[in-house]
Protein backbone atom coordinates (compact mmCIF):
# COMPACT_ATOMS: atom_id res chain seq x y z
CA UNK A 1 0.00 0.00 0.00
CA UNK A 2 1.30 3.47 -0.87
CA UNK A 3 1.49 5.81 2.12
CA UNK A 4 3.22 9.04 3.03
CA UNK A 5 6.35 8.60 5.07
CA UNK A 6 5.61 11.19 7.78
CA UNK A 7 2.04 12.50 7.79
CA UNK A 8 1.83 16.04 9.20
CA UNK A 9 0.31 16.75 12.57
CA UNK A 10 -2.95 18.69 12.85
CA UNK A 11 -0.92 21.75 13.86
CA UNK A 12 1.13 21.66 10.64
CA UNK A 13 -1.77 21.94 8.22
CA UNK A 14 -5.29 23.31 8.47
CA UNK A 15 -7.46 20.75 6.72
CA UNK A 16 -11.11 21.07 5.76
CA UNK A 17 -13.97 18.72 6.55
CA UNK A 18 -17.40 18.29 4.93
CA UNK A 19 -20.61 16.61 6.01
CA UNK A 20 -24.18 15.89 4.95
CA UNK A 21 -23.51 14.34 1.55
CA UNK A 22 -25.43 11.59 -0.16
CA UNK A 23 -23.55 8.31 -0.56
CA UNK A 24 -24.44 5.81 -3.26
CA UNK A 25 -23.02 2.38 -3.99
CA UNK A 26 -23.92 2.07 -7.66
CA UNK A 27 -23.35 4.48 -10.51
CA UNK A 28 -26.08 7.15 -10.32
CA UNK A 29 -28.80 6.10 -12.78
CA UNK A 30 -29.45 9.70 -13.77
CA UNK A 31 -25.82 10.28 -14.80
CA UNK A 32 -24.87 9.14 -18.26
CA UNK A 33 -22.60 6.23 -19.15
CA UNK A 34 -21.40 6.68 -22.74
CA UNK A 35 -20.18 3.76 -24.81
CA UNK A 36 -18.05 5.50 -27.43
CA UNK A 37 -18.58 2.61 -29.87
CA UNK A 38 -22.37 3.08 -29.98
CA UNK A 39 -24.28 5.22 -32.51
CA UNK A 40 -26.06 7.17 -29.77
CA UNK A 41 -22.81 8.29 -28.10
CA UNK A 42 -22.90 11.86 -29.41
CA UNK A 43 -26.51 12.35 -28.31
CA UNK A 44 -25.79 11.00 -24.83
CA UNK A 45 -22.69 13.18 -24.50
CA UNK A 46 -24.64 16.35 -25.26
CA UNK A 47 -27.39 15.40 -22.81
CA UNK A 48 -24.86 14.64 -20.07
CA UNK A 49 -23.00 17.91 -20.61
CA UNK A 50 -26.24 19.88 -20.41
CA UNK A 51 -27.53 18.16 -17.28
CA UNK A 52 -24.42 17.43 -15.24
CA UNK A 53 -21.25 18.54 -17.01
CA UNK A 54 -20.01 15.04 -16.25
CA UNK A 55 -20.23 11.53 -17.66
CA UNK A 56 -18.55 8.14 -17.67
CA UNK A 57 -16.92 6.70 -20.79
CA UNK A 58 -16.55 3.04 -21.73
CA UNK A 59 -14.96 1.48 -24.84
CA UNK A 60 -12.63 4.46 -24.79
CA UNK A 61 -9.81 2.92 -26.81
CA UNK A 62 -7.03 3.68 -24.31
CA UNK A 63 -5.08 0.42 -23.91
CA UNK A 64 -5.30 -1.00 -20.38
CA UNK A 65 -1.67 -2.01 -20.66
CA UNK A 66 -0.72 1.65 -21.16
CA UNK A 67 -2.80 2.64 -18.13
CA UNK A 68 -1.33 -0.10 -15.93
CA UNK A 69 2.25 0.73 -16.84
CA UNK A 70 1.84 4.38 -15.95
CA UNK A 71 0.07 3.61 -12.68
CA UNK A 72 2.89 1.25 -11.73
CA UNK A 73 5.52 3.90 -12.48
CA UNK A 74 3.60 6.55 -10.58
CA UNK A 75 3.21 4.30 -7.54
CA UNK A 76 6.97 3.77 -7.59
CA UNK A 77 7.45 7.53 -7.54
CA UNK A 78 4.98 8.22 -4.73
CA UNK A 79 6.55 5.38 -2.71
CA UNK A 80 9.83 7.31 -2.52
CA UNK A 81 10.81 9.09 0.70
CA UNK A 82 9.37 12.58 0.88
CA UNK A 83 12.74 14.30 0.58
CA UNK A 84 13.38 12.47 -2.70
CA UNK A 85 9.98 13.34 -4.15
CA UNK A 86 10.51 16.98 -3.26
CA UNK A 87 13.48 17.02 -5.65
CA UNK A 88 10.93 16.91 -8.45
CA UNK A 89 9.49 20.19 -7.16
CA UNK A 90 8.41 22.45 -5.61
CA UNK A 91 5.67 23.07 -8.16
CA UNK A 92 5.90 26.46 -9.86
CA UNK A 93 3.37 25.30 -10.90
CA UNK A 94 4.89 22.13 -12.41
CA UNK A 95 6.56 19.44 -10.38
CA UNK A 96 5.84 17.71 -7.06
CA UNK A 97 3.42 19.13 -4.52
CA UNK A 98 2.34 17.95 -1.09
CA UNK A 99 -0.73 19.18 0.82
CA UNK A 100 -0.65 22.76 -0.48
CA UNK A 101 -2.82 23.23 -3.59
CA UNK A 102 -2.00 26.40 -5.48
CA UNK A 103 -0.65 29.60 -3.96
CA UNK A 104 -3.74 30.92 -2.18
CA UNK A 105 -4.06 28.86 0.98
CA UNK A 106 -5.93 25.75 -0.19
CA UNK A 107 -4.84 22.57 1.58
CA UNK A 108 -5.83 18.95 0.99
CA UNK A 109 -4.87 15.43 2.01
CA UNK A 110 -3.06 14.83 -1.28
CA UNK A 111 0.32 14.73 -2.93
CA UNK A 112 0.69 15.18 -6.66
CA UNK A 113 2.91 15.49 -9.69
CA UNK A 114 1.90 18.12 -12.25
CA UNK A 115 3.42 17.87 -15.74
CA UNK A 116 3.20 19.66 -19.06
CA UNK A 117 3.07 17.81 -22.36
CA UNK A 118 6.78 18.46 -22.82
CA UNK A 119 7.90 18.17 -19.20
CA UNK A 120 11.64 17.58 -19.03
CA UNK A 121 12.17 14.61 -16.74
CA UNK A 122 15.91 15.14 -17.07
CA UNK A 123 15.54 18.24 -14.89
CA UNK A 124 14.33 16.17 -11.95
CA UNK A 125 17.01 14.99 -9.54
CA UNK A 126 15.45 11.91 -8.04
CA UNK A 127 17.20 9.25 -6.01
CA UNK A 128 19.32 6.61 -7.79
CA UNK A 129 16.73 4.05 -6.71
CA UNK A 130 14.22 5.73 -9.01
CA UNK A 131 16.59 7.36 -11.45
CA UNK A 132 17.18 4.26 -13.54
CA UNK A 133 13.47 4.10 -14.31
CA UNK A 134 13.12 7.73 -15.45
CA UNK A 135 13.30 6.69 -19.09
CA UNK A 136 10.45 4.25 -18.50
CA UNK A 137 8.47 6.92 -16.65
CA UNK A 138 8.98 9.36 -19.53
CA UNK A 139 8.02 6.74 -22.12
CA UNK A 140 4.86 5.41 -20.44
CA UNK A 141 3.68 8.93 -19.57
CA UNK A 142 4.08 10.01 -23.19
CA UNK A 143 2.22 6.92 -24.43
CA UNK A 144 -0.60 7.52 -21.97
CA UNK A 145 -0.99 11.19 -22.80
CA UNK A 146 -1.05 10.48 -26.54
CA UNK A 147 -3.74 7.83 -26.14
CA UNK A 148 -5.88 9.97 -23.84
CA UNK A 149 -5.51 13.00 -26.11
CA UNK A 150 -6.85 10.92 -29.02
CA UNK A 151 -9.81 9.89 -26.89
CA UNK A 152 -10.38 13.51 -25.91
CA UNK A 153 -10.45 14.61 -29.54
CA UNK A 154 -12.93 11.87 -30.37
CA UNK A 155 -15.20 12.99 -27.53
CA UNK A 156 -14.95 16.66 -28.51
CA UNK A 157 -15.80 15.87 -32.13
CA UNK A 158 -18.81 13.84 -31.00
CA UNK A 159 -19.88 16.88 -28.98
CA UNK A 160 -19.65 19.11 -32.04
CA UNK A 161 -21.67 16.65 -34.12
CA UNK A 162 -24.28 16.27 -31.41
CA UNK A 163 -24.61 20.05 -31.24
CA UNK A 164 -24.92 20.28 -35.06
CA UNK A 165 -21.87 22.51 -35.29
CA UNK A 166 -20.81 22.68 -38.91
CA UNK A 167 -17.11 22.56 -38.10
CA UNK A 168 -16.59 19.09 -36.63
CA UNK A 169 -13.23 20.02 -35.11
CA UNK A 170 -14.45 23.28 -33.55
CA UNK A 171 -13.35 22.03 -30.12
CA UNK A 172 -10.83 19.30 -30.92
CA UNK A 173 -8.59 21.57 -33.02
CA UNK A 174 -7.67 23.45 -29.83
CA UNK A 175 -6.48 20.24 -28.22
CA UNK A 176 -4.54 19.13 -31.31
CA UNK A 177 -2.85 22.50 -31.81
CA UNK A 178 0.90 22.19 -31.28
CA UNK A 179 0.63 25.12 -28.84
CA UNK A 180 -2.11 23.45 -26.80
CA UNK A 181 -1.72 24.30 -23.11
CA UNK A 182 -2.81 20.88 -21.85
CA UNK A 183 -1.44 19.60 -18.55
CA UNK A 184 -1.31 16.23 -16.84
CA UNK A 185 -1.74 15.60 -13.13
CA UNK A 186 -1.04 12.51 -11.05
CA UNK A 187 -2.77 12.63 -7.64
CA UNK A 188 -2.10 10.34 -4.70
CA UNK A 189 -4.43 10.36 -1.67
CA UNK A 190 -2.83 8.25 1.08
CA UNK A 191 -4.91 6.68 3.85
CA UNK A 192 -5.65 9.42 6.35
CA UNK A 193 -4.27 8.87 9.87
CA UNK A 194 -6.84 8.15 12.57
CA UNK A 195 -5.75 11.14 14.65
CA UNK A 196 -6.91 13.44 11.84
CA UNK A 197 -10.12 11.54 11.08
CA UNK A 198 -11.23 10.36 14.52
CA UNK A 199 -13.10 13.27 16.04
CA UNK A 200 -14.58 14.37 12.75
CA UNK A 201 -15.86 10.89 11.88
CA UNK A 202 -17.87 11.00 15.12
CA UNK A 203 -19.46 14.19 13.80
CA UNK A 204 -20.30 12.49 10.52
CA UNK A 205 -17.67 14.50 8.65
CA UNK A 206 -14.99 13.54 6.14
CA UNK A 207 -11.65 15.19 5.50
CA UNK A 208 -11.22 16.87 2.14
CA UNK A 209 -8.54 15.40 -0.10
CA UNK A 210 -8.98 17.98 -2.86
CA UNK A 211 -11.41 20.85 -2.30
CA UNK A 212 -14.47 21.66 -4.40
CA UNK A 213 -13.81 23.45 -7.68
CA UNK A 214 -14.49 23.53 -11.39
CA UNK A 215 -11.77 22.91 -13.96
CA UNK A 216 -10.87 25.97 -16.07
CA UNK A 217 -9.93 24.04 -19.23
CA UNK A 218 -12.17 22.67 -22.03
CA UNK A 219 -12.65 19.16 -20.65
CA UNK A 220 -10.79 16.97 -18.16
CA UNK A 221 -10.23 13.26 -18.66
CA UNK A 222 -10.01 11.37 -15.39
CA UNK A 223 -9.08 7.82 -14.56
CA UNK A 224 -8.57 6.48 -11.02
CA UNK A 225 -7.86 3.21 -9.28
CA UNK A 226 -10.66 1.27 -7.62
CA UNK A 227 -10.89 3.51 -4.54
CA UNK A 228 -13.79 5.87 -3.88
CA UNK A 229 -13.50 9.56 -3.07
CA UNK A 230 -14.73 11.55 -6.10
CA UNK A 231 -17.93 13.54 -5.60
CA UNK A 232 -19.85 15.82 -7.95
CA UNK A 233 -22.38 18.54 -7.20
CA UNK A 234 -25.79 18.31 -8.89
CA UNK A 235 -27.92 21.27 -9.97
CA UNK A 236 -29.87 21.16 -6.71
CA UNK A 237 -26.54 21.55 -4.81
CA UNK A 238 -26.63 17.94 -3.63
CA UNK A 239 -23.26 16.24 -3.46
CA UNK A 240 -23.14 12.59 -4.55
CA UNK A 241 -20.28 10.12 -4.44
CA UNK A 242 -19.24 8.59 -7.74
CA UNK A 243 -18.40 4.86 -7.48
CA UNK A 244 -14.91 4.21 -8.89
CA UNK A 245 -14.31 2.22 -12.06
CA UNK A 246 -10.66 1.63 -12.87
CA UNK A 247 -11.49 0.40 -16.38
CA UNK A 248 -13.38 3.51 -17.48
CA UNK A 249 -12.81 7.24 -17.78
CA UNK A 250 -14.80 10.13 -16.35
CA UNK A 251 -15.17 13.39 -18.27
CA UNK A 252 -15.61 16.81 -16.67
CA UNK A 253 -16.86 19.82 -18.61
CA UNK A 254 -14.56 22.76 -17.89
CA UNK A 255 -15.21 26.49 -17.65
CA UNK A 256 -13.87 27.17 -21.16
CA UNK A 257 -16.37 24.79 -22.74
CA UNK A 258 -19.18 26.35 -20.73
CA UNK A 259 -18.23 29.71 -22.26
CA UNK A 260 -17.83 28.34 -25.80
CA UNK A 261 -21.34 26.85 -25.62
CA UNK A 262 -22.68 30.09 -24.09
CA UNK A 263 -23.79 28.30 -20.96
CA UNK A 264 -25.55 25.39 -22.66
CA UNK A 265 -22.97 23.03 -21.15
CA UNK A 266 -22.13 23.50 -17.47
CA UNK A 267 -18.75 23.01 -15.86
CA UNK A 268 -19.14 20.53 -13.04
CA UNK A 269 -18.22 21.37 -9.45
CA UNK A 270 -16.42 18.41 -7.90
CA UNK A 271 -14.15 17.40 -5.02
CA UNK A 272 -12.34 14.40 -3.54
CA UNK A 273 -12.70 13.12 0.02
CA UNK A 274 -9.97 11.34 1.94
CA UNK A 275 -10.42 8.08 3.82
CA UNK A 276 -8.54 6.13 6.46
CA UNK A 277 -8.39 2.75 4.76
CA UNK A 278 -7.12 2.77 1.17
CA UNK A 279 -4.91 4.86 -1.07
CA UNK A 280 -6.58 6.58 -4.00
CA UNK A 281 -4.59 7.25 -7.14
CA UNK A 282 -5.91 9.33 -10.05
CA UNK A 283 -4.59 10.52 -13.40
CA UNK A 284 -6.16 13.62 -14.98
CA UNK A 285 -5.46 15.02 -18.43
CA UNK A 286 -6.65 18.64 -18.65
CA UNK A 287 -7.43 19.56 -22.25
CA UNK A 288 -6.39 23.19 -22.65
CA UNK A 289 -6.33 25.53 -25.67
CA UNK A 290 -3.27 27.54 -26.74
CA UNK A 291 -2.48 30.44 -24.41
CA UNK A 292 -3.29 33.01 -27.11
CA UNK A 293 -6.60 31.39 -28.07
CA UNK A 294 -9.61 33.69 -27.74
CA UNK A 295 -12.38 32.08 -25.72
CA UNK A 296 -15.93 33.23 -26.44
CA UNK A 297 -19.32 31.70 -27.29
CA UNK A 298 -19.31 30.14 -30.75
CA UNK A 299 -21.55 31.91 -33.32
CA UNK A 300 -23.99 29.00 -33.41
CA UNK A 301 -24.82 29.64 -29.73
CA UNK A 302 -25.52 33.36 -30.09
CA UNK A 303 -27.88 33.39 -33.08
CA UNK A 304 -31.00 33.70 -30.94
CA UNK A 305 -29.38 34.59 -27.64
CA UNK A 306 -26.99 37.27 -26.45
CA UNK A 307 -23.52 36.26 -25.39
CA UNK A 308 -23.36 35.60 -21.66
CA UNK A 309 -19.59 36.08 -21.51
CA UNK A 310 -16.96 38.61 -22.51
CA UNK A 311 -14.25 37.44 -24.87
CA UNK A 312 -10.93 36.61 -23.24
CA UNK A 313 -7.77 34.70 -24.06
CA UNK A 314 -7.00 31.42 -22.36
CA UNK A 315 -3.92 33.09 -20.85
CA UNK A 316 -6.10 35.79 -19.28
CA UNK A 317 -8.53 33.29 -17.83
CA UNK A 318 -5.85 30.92 -16.62
CA UNK A 319 -4.05 33.77 -14.85
CA UNK A 320 -7.28 34.93 -13.24
CA UNK A 321 -8.36 31.41 -12.24
CA UNK A 322 -5.08 30.50 -10.61
CA UNK A 323 -5.15 33.72 -8.58
CA UNK A 324 -8.33 32.56 -6.80
CA UNK A 325 -9.16 29.98 -4.15
CA UNK A 326 -10.37 26.58 -5.36
CA UNK A 327 -14.03 27.06 -4.45
CA UNK A 328 -14.34 30.57 -5.93
CA UNK A 329 -16.66 31.28 -8.86
CA UNK A 330 -14.04 31.97 -11.51
CA UNK A 331 -16.34 32.77 -14.42
CA UNK A 332 -18.23 35.57 -12.67
CA UNK A 333 -15.47 38.05 -13.58
CA UNK A 334 -16.05 37.36 -17.28
CA UNK A 335 -19.83 37.42 -17.38
CA UNK A 336 -21.66 40.18 -19.19
CA UNK A 337 -23.74 42.24 -16.80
Amino acid sequence: MVVLCKPPTPEQCSFSYVKNFKTITTFPPQICVVDLSKPDAKTLIVKACEEFGFFKVTNHGVPMDTISKLESQAINFFSLPLDQKQKAGPPNPFGYGNKKIGLNGDVGWVEYLLLTNDHDFNSTKLSPAFGHTLDNFRSVTSDYMCAVRRMGCEILEMMAEGLNIEQKNAFSKLLMDKESDSVFRLNHYPPCPSELLGLNNKKGENMVGFGEHTDPQIISLLRSNNTSGLQICLKDKTWISVPPDQNSFFVNVGDSLQVMTNGRFRSVRHRVLANGFKSRFSMIYFCGPPLSEKIAPLPSFTKDKESLYKEFTWFEYKKSAYATRLADDRLCHFERI
